[in-house]
Order: structure tokens, then C-alpha cells, then sequence
């Protein structure tokens, strides 16, 4: 498929893929200033993100043809997409000695997640360049930084919020946080897939874009939930 692709378009297919999810990544790790995560874990954590989609990849085709292409399917594809990214975040950062306060889960999750975000585009962008060239390439860049790479903000950045929640709790509670923040999340991603990729609702730009809006209400309310998270402390018994 690439090789019917010039030097140029790939260099933009590398570009408008990875270089949004950078941005995106530099605006909320602006979010947790106080005590910044070592820089060399969190290029670990993006690149990890990053490579965690050539794992994810045969278990969602796999998934396509066990299910029906209906709404199960995309709880599966949601589901596998963020028990992924929570475990290259557990595996690479929640045992880590950097991850010392509430706010962590969220920072991680979310670099993470734009890793994921970032190869996921490059595929995406590959695949719909070689179909119509450049001008739908450009379309499909624009329309995965204002929501596809948002949606994987939002949806771990939910995940690991829920996990900040139960940080001073005990490790049952911990772990039942974490369940159900997966499945919040995949319930959440599976909301936008739906919506997006149902026939009704994609005939019109308007009705995208109103998905788009709920999104970006959603991000805003991130925000908030961040400045909450930040006052979270552990008593000492």
C-alpha cells in the first residue's frame, strides 16, 4: 500500500499524523506542572502507545469476524483499545516510582493514549491517501485532531481519573476502580464510534460536527475534573 505512495505524501502522512497528538500532549502535560513525570518515561509511555497498536490490530479482526458489525462489535473494538492502553500504562509507568501522586494515572493514561493516537493516524492516513490522494488525506488529518485524538484523550484521561479517585484507597478498591474505568471508557468510545459511523447521523457534516461539539463539551469538563484531581491528598493514619 505505501509503496504506491511518494516521498512526499509520506512525509505528510508522518507529520499530520504524529505531530497533533505531540501537540495535544504538550497542552496537557501543561496540566501537571507542580511535579512534572520524568520526560524519559513519558517518550517510553508514547512510544509504547504508539507500537500497542500493531497488538490491538489482530485482535479487532478477529473480533470482526466472531461479531456482527452492529454495536457489540464496537464495544469489542472500544474494549480491546482500552484494556491496551491501560496495560502498557500499568506495565510501564503505574509501577514506577514517578507515579507518586493521583494526577499520575490521568498523565500517563493520557500519553499513552496519544501514542496510540498518533500510529493510529498514520494508518489511517496511509489507507485514505491511497484511496482519494492528497485532498481526502488532509481531510481525514483535520478531522482526527479535532476528534479521534480526542477521543482517546477523553476516554483514558476518564479511566484515569477514576483511578485517581480510589489512589488512597485500599488495593481492592483500587482494582474495582480500574474495572470499572474501562468499562466507562469503552462504554464512552463505543458512544463516539456509533454516532460517528451510523449511517443517519454521517450523511450530514452538521450532524459530525454536533458529535464533535459533545466531544469538545466533554474535554471541557476534563479540565475541571483535572483541577479536582489535583487536590486530592492521601491521609496518614
Amino acid at each position: 500500500m505505501a509503496s504506491s505512495l511518494s516521498a512526499l505524501q509520506l512525509f505528510f502522512i508522518l507529520c499530520a499524523g504524529i505531530l497533533p497528538p505531540l501537540v495535544w500532549l504538550w497542552f496537557w502535560l501543561k496540566e501537571d506542572t507542580r511535579r512534572p513525570e520524568p520526560r524519559k518515561l513519558l517518550v517510553l509511555s508514547f512510544f509504547a502507545g504508539a507500537l500497542s497498536v500493531l497488538f490491538v490490530v489482530p485482535f479487532q479482526a478477529a473480533a470482526q469476524y466472531i461479531f456482527s458489525p452492529n454495536l457489540v462489535l464496537l464495544l469489542v473494538w472500544a474494549t480491546i483499545e482500552e484494556v491496551t492502553k491501560y496495560a502498557v500504562a500499568f506495565l510501564i509507568d503505574f509501577r514506577k516510582k514517578a507515579y507518586d501522586e493521583p494526577i499520575d494515572a490521568m498523565i500517563y493514561l493520557i500519553t499513552v493514549a496519544l501514542g496510540f493516537a498518533a500510529f493510529e493516524n498514520v494508518l489511517f492516513l496511509i489507507k485514505s491517501m491511497v484511496a482519494g490522494g492528497l485532498s481526502v488525506g488532509i481531510m481525514t488529518a483535520g478531522m482526527r485532531f479535532l476528534g479521534a485524538s480526542l477521543l482517546h484523550v477523553f476516554s483514558s484521561a476518564t479511566l484515569g481519573g477514576i483511578i485517581a479517585l480510589a489512589y488512597c484507597k485500599s488495593k481492592r478498591e483500587r482494582i474495582v476502580s480500574v474495572l470499572i474505568g474501562i468499562m466507562v471508557a469503552s462504554a464512552l468510545h463505543t458512544l463516539f464510534n456509533f454516532f460517528i459511523m451510523n449511517e443517519s447521523l454521517s450523511d450530514g457534516s452538521g450532524n459530525v460536527l454536533a458529535v464533535f461539539a459533545v466531544l469538545w463539551v466533554g474535554v471541557m469538563c476534563l479540565l475541571l475534573f483535572f483541577e479536582k484531581v489535583k487536590t486530592i491528598t492521601c491521609k496518614l493514619s
